[in-house]
């Protein structure tokens, strides 16, 4: 799905979706990934079943106010000792979908907001 953006200059927003890529200023990536409105990196999560509590520590070193969890193409939740390293930083979370979570970091970007996403992408085997 291509979104339309709207947003102040210099912020990364999430340019389009779909389940196999996520397109970050016209960079399409292919494979999990951390983006803030500073930065965007790769996040060594090959799937949900990869999501651990260690893959949300790094997460947490963005030190954002709120963190969107993307968990691919349907929304599922972990289980509470994965999502630890969150609660423990008093980090707010969301948990849906990856492209609800693409939706809704933009528009928390927008506003200006210290969001952060973490999008996964589930890796062909």
């Amino acid at each position: 799905m291509k979104l339309n953006r709207e947003a102040a200059s210099g912020i990364l927003l999430v340019d389009a979706h779909d389940p196999q890529s996520i397109t970050v200023r016209g960079v399409a990536w292919s494979h999990s990934l951390l983006i803030t409105p500073d930065g965007v990196q790769a996040w060594a999560v090959a799937g949900f079943a990869a999501l651990d509590a260690a893959s949300l520590a790094a997460a947490c070193a963005l030190q954002p106010a709120v963190l969107l969890i993307g968990t691919g193409v349907r929304q599922r939740f972990p289980a509470p000792a994965v999502l630890r390293p969150l609660i423990e930083a008093r980090i707010g979370f969301e948990i849906m979908d990856t492209g609800a979570a693409c939706r809704t970091y933009n528009l928390l970007a927008s506003e200006g907001r210290r969001v952060a996403a973490a999008l996964i992408l589930e890796v062909a085997a």
